[in-house]
C-alpha cells in the first residue's frame, strides 16, 4: 500500500531547503540522490521537463498553464511520469536496495516526499498521480528573496566572466550551450521580486481547494523566531512522533537574525 507523499512548495530562497533538511532529520525520506539545495534529482528532472514542454523554466514558470489546457498531451505526460516512477530510473530516488524491496516509488510505504520550488507550478500535475498528497508551503519576505537571488546571480556572473576570459580561445571549438547567467531576470531586485510574486500567487492558487488537513502554511520569519514550535507543527502534520529534546537539538543552530534582513540594508 502506497503512502502519500509530502510535497514542498514555495519560492526559491525561501527556506524550503532548511525545512526539508529538518524533516529529513525527523525521518522523512526525500531521495538518495540530491543536489546542493537538497532537491531530489529524479523529481527535479521531471519538473524541469514539465516546464520545458511549454517553453518555461524555474524563472519563467507561468507558461506551464498551456499544458493543463490540452488533455491529450497531459494524458501522455502523465503516462510517461507514471512509467518512470516504477521503472529502473526510480533507483535514482530510491537507491538500489529500496527499489529491489519495493519495486518503485508508487509502492513506498514509509514517510516520504520531495522538495523543489518548481512544485509550486507543477503541483496540479502531481496531484493527478498522488491524489491525497499533503503539501507544505513556506513563504519568505519578497525583498529578502530578491536580494538573495541577486547576490547569487552576481557571484555566478563574476565566476562565468573569469572562466570565459580564461577559455575564450576555445570558443570556436567548444561553443557555449548555456548563457553566462542562469537567470538574468534575477540579477535585479525588481526581477527577483516579480518572480517571487508569481510564486506567491501560484501557491495560493494551487492550495485554495485543498483542505486544511492537507496543507501546512508557514512563514519563514516565524519559523526562525520559534523553530521548535513550527518544527513540532511539521512533525505532527507528517505524523511523526518526536520528543521536544530532539526538536530543540535539531533547531539549535538556526539563526534568527536572518529574518527580515532587508531592514538592515539602506538600499
Amino acid at each position: 500500500m502506497m503512502r502519500q507523499p509530502i510535497i514542498f512548495i514555495g519560492m526559491h530562497r525561501s527556506g524550503t531547503s532548511m525545512l526539508g533538511q529538518l524533516l529529513d532529520s525527523l525521518g522523512l525520506f526525500s531521495g538518495v540522490s540530491k543536489d546542493e539545495n537538497n532537491e531530489a534529482i529524479f523529481f527535479q528532472y521531471l519538473n524541469d521537463w514539465l516546464l520545458r514542454q511549454c517553453g518555461g523554466r524555474w524563472d519563467t514558470p507561468s507558461t506551464i498553464e498551456y499544458l493543463w489546457g490540452n488533455e491529450e498531451i497531459l494524458a501522455l505526460t502523465e503516462d510517461y511520469a507514471r512509467y518512470l516512477l516504477d521503472s529502473p530510473r526510480a533507483i535514482q530516488f530510491l537507491g538500489l536496495r529500496r527499489y529491489i524491496q519495493m519495486g518503485g516509488i508508487t509502492r513506498l510505504h514509509i514517510p516520504w516526499g520531495w522538495k523543489d520550488p518548481r512544485n509550486t507550478f507543477t503541483l496540479p500535475f502531481w496531484l493527478r498521480i498522488f491524489t491525497d498528497a499533503k503539501v507544505i508551503y513556506i513563504e519568505r519576505h519578497g525583498v529578502d528573496v530578491a536580494q538573495s537571488l541577486r547576490l547569487r546571480s552576481q557571484e555566478e556572473l563574476i565566476n562565468a566572466t573569469q572562466k570565459y576570459r580564461k577559455l575564450q580561445k576555445l570558443a570556436p571549438f567548444r561553443p557555449k550551450r548555456e548563457g553566462f547567467l542562469d537567470s538574468p531576470r534575477c540579477l535585479s531586485l525588481k526581477g527577483g521580486f516579480s518572480l517571487w510574486q508569481e510564486y506567491v500567487d501560484q501557491s495560493a492558487k494551487v492550495t485554495q481547494h485543498l483542505g486544511e488537513n492537507r496543507v501546512l502554511k508557514l512563514k519563514y520569519e516565524e519559523v526562525l523566531e520559534n523553530p521548535v514550535l513550527h518544527l513540532r507543527m511539521c512533525a505532527e502534520f507528517c505524523e511523526f512522533d518526536v520528543s521536544d529534546q530532539k526538536l530543540e537539538s535539531l533547531t539549535a543552530s538556526i539563526d534568527s537574525s536572518r529574518a527580515y534582513s532587508y531592514r538592515n540594508d539602506p538600499e
